[in-house]
């Protein structure tokens, strides 16, 4: 529908836009248009002249404002009627009792030109498709041959004029290519003031939007829905490394045992102390994780301990023992020497193979 010429509502000048969506280019200007409605203005004062320039009704006229115009730019039905009239063209009322004699089919028309108090709009056919040039709207209507009727029978209701333009209206560019295409709408355009309430509407959100925003970065507060996922994060990124620390011990301690087995299997084969010392070091594993789990819960009731503290005795200060700093300490050596002595252990099994293994030998030669 790029090819339809549709002036858009500009002030009150509806009457104009109405003319060049019918003729479907920019053929009248306000300019032009009051030029006419001063000409139909002088033709009414000459006219009432006759009657006498001192009669009460001569004096009443020139004390009037012009009914042809008025400086909203409202031009009446006389002034679109001549300013047809350059182009051949004539304006006949669509249910006079004239024309509702001829019972022409509306879609055997060419265009429509309606009126409601002061504004004017075109309906035209183009090709072989008609549609509604309101310039309320935000751009060309289609309107379907069944619907035109309809359409127009909907606007006599509302309080609408209706008026056929008869003659031959001037060739466009529109007319000539849905002449051989045929368009289809498949958004119906919405009016003017609509779409600006809508836009308006959507500006609002979006600053509202960018309000908050700005309000959240700038004081760095999270909202409660915020806060809770980062506390899901934190606690899954402890358990994560709990669980890293725990299989690295565990590969760690599977590495020592198979390295020694490697430099003593060529000489010796495993024997059952190997078995004893694997079930041990299992044991000291499952204790150690139990201190761990005693520890954080340690750690938590400390912390519990000293936040009730502090509300209590908010001016003093926390203060740490000798001894706990050194219990925590050998706390936090405790998980080194934890996995070094299981590997001392492990490397003192195999010696202790070794020599009973030598004695043996001795004995036996």
């Amino acid at each position: 529908m790029e090819s339809i010429f549709h002036e858009k509502q500009e002030g009150s000048l509806c009457a104009q836009h109405c003319l060049n969506n019918l003729l479907q280019g920019e053929y009248f200007s306000p300019v032009e248009l009051s030029s006419i409605a001063h000409q139909l203005d002088e033709e009414e004062r000459m006219r009432m002249a006759e009657g006498g320039v001192t009669s009460e009704d001569y004096r009443t006229f020139l004390q009037q404002p012009s009914g042809n115009m008025d400086d909203s730019g409202f031009f009446s039905i006389q002034v679109i009627s001549n300013a047809l009239k350059v182009w051949g063209l004539e304006l006949i009322l669509f249910n006079s009792p004239e024309y509702q004699r001829l019972r022409i089919d509306p879609i055997n028309e060419r265009s429509f030109i309606c009126n409601y108090k002061e504004h004017w709009f075109t309906v035209r056919k183009l090709g072989k498709q008609w549609f509604n040039l309101n310039s309320l709207l935000t751009g060309p209507e289609l309107i379907s041959d069944t619907y035109l009727a309809l359409f127009l029978a909907q606007l006599q209701q509302e309080g609408y004029s209706i008026f056929v333009v008869k003659g031959d209206l001037p060739d466009c560019e529109a007319d000539q290519l849905l002449q051989m295409i045929r368009v289809q709408q498949m958004h119906r355009p919405k009016l003017i003031g609509e779409e600006l309430a809508q836009l308006k509407e959507q500006r609002v959100h979006k600053t509202d939007l960018e309000r908050v925003l700005e309000t959240n970065d700038g004081s760095g507060m999270l909202d409660e829905d915020e806060e809770d996922l980062q506390r899901a994060l934190a606690l899954s990124r402890q358990e994560i490394d709990m669980e890293d620390e725990e299989a690295d011990l565990r590969r760690a301690i599977q590495l020592s045992m198979q390295g020694s087995s490697r430099n003593i299997s060529q000489d010796i084969p495993q024997t059952s102390g190997t078995n004893l010392t694997s079930e041990e070091l299992r044991k000291r594993r499952e204790a150690y994780f139990e201190k761990q789990q005693q520890k954080q819960q340690q750690q938590q009731q400390q912390q519990q301990e000293d936040l009730s503290g502090q509300s209590s005795h908010p001016c003093e200060r926390p203060t740490t023992s000798s001894g706990a700093l050194g219990s925590d300490l050998g706390d936090a050596m405790s998980e080194e020497d934890m996995l070094q002595a299981a590997v001392t252990m492990s490397l003192e099994t195999v010696r202790n193979d070794l020599k009973t293994e030598g004695k043996n030998n001795t004995f036996t030669k």
